[in-house]
């Protein structure tokens, strides 16, 4: 089958229609930063007021601004990456996406969709494919089924896009169901699994020459010698398999990368 026309992604601009992607810092982590701080000032106001232990207070004192630096810090890295701020998330998705060498024909897979935008960029950059997303959805995010099929047909790819939730450790799919499979950000998270577990699970549900790219925050401490297991992936058969440095593409920098909280930003790709 000869491929698809590909979109170019500096043509494709999302949540320009009111969409609401959200952002990649969740809310509860500011709730709970925000009532650390709120304990440290009363606990501040109380040494110095009733139990007058004044270097208690000054310790409370210092905990308080430290832990508003670090909220500002947050709220910086938020609106860095938030669609209609700095553009990062946004960024990352263009590089992934111009990164994969799908035909645009058939169906891609996106494991851990959130709010649906790297599914339906994926969309809108292959009209004639079908997009599946799935997630389990955490109580720590403000995502939903509902608000990626929002988001879906606000940006005009609803008859497109297919959303389901689903656990990573064990997709409820056929071998080989998917000519391409991405995912952005997501196996770092899942407490308790094993990495490369996810990933051959992932590659799984991939068909025999189909394209993946699963760009995550590839810390040694988490995913090990990843070099290692490109090549064990080359043994087992896959083909064009590299791991793209997306900290020097996507922020500039590894420091930068690190600054934003995701150094080592890697991305794995190749063939089936």
């Amino acid at each position: 089958m000869d491929k698809q026309k590909k979109i170019s992604q500096s043509t494709i601009h999302l949540g320009t229609h009111g969409e609401n992607y959200g952002t990649w810092m969740s809310h509860p982590v500011f709730y709970m930063m925000g009532g650390f701080a709120l304990v440290a000032l009363i606990l501040a106001v109380l040494s110095f007021t009733v139990f007058h232990i004044i270097a208690l207070g000054g310790i409370f004192i210092v905990v308080l601004i430290a832990l508003i630096a670090f909220i500002g810090w947050m709220e910086w890295i938020r609106r860095q990456y938030a669609f209609g701020g700095g553009g990062m998330m946004e960024k990352g998705h263009q590089t992934m996406l111009s990164l994969l060498d799908y035909d645009g024909n058939g169906t891609l897979l996106e494991v851990g969709c959130g709010s649906g935008p790297l599914s339906i960029r994926a969309a809108l950059t292959w009209p004639q494919t079908k997009v599946v997303g799935i997630d389990y959805w955490g109580a720590m995010w403000d995502y939903s089924k509902r608000l990626c099929e929002k988001n879906a047909a606000s940006e005009g790819v609803a008859s497109q896009c297919t959303f389901q939730k689903g656990d990573a450790n064990n997709l409820d799919f056929a071998d080989e169901t998917f000519d391409a499979v991405i995912s952005n950000y997501v196996y770092h998270n899942i407490m308790g699994s094993d990495v490369h577990e996810l990933i051959l699970e992932s590659l799984r549900v991939l068909k025999k020459g189909g394209v993946f790219a699963i760009n995550d925050c590839m810390k040694p401490k988490m995913y090990g010698d990843m070099e290692a297991f490109a090549q064990k992936l080359r043994d087992m058969g896959y083909q064009e398999v590299r791991l793209v440095n997306m900290s020097e593409l996507v922020f500039g920098s590894e420091s930068r990368a690190n600054m934003m909280m995701l150094g080592n930003s890697r991305m794995l790709v190749g063939r089936k």
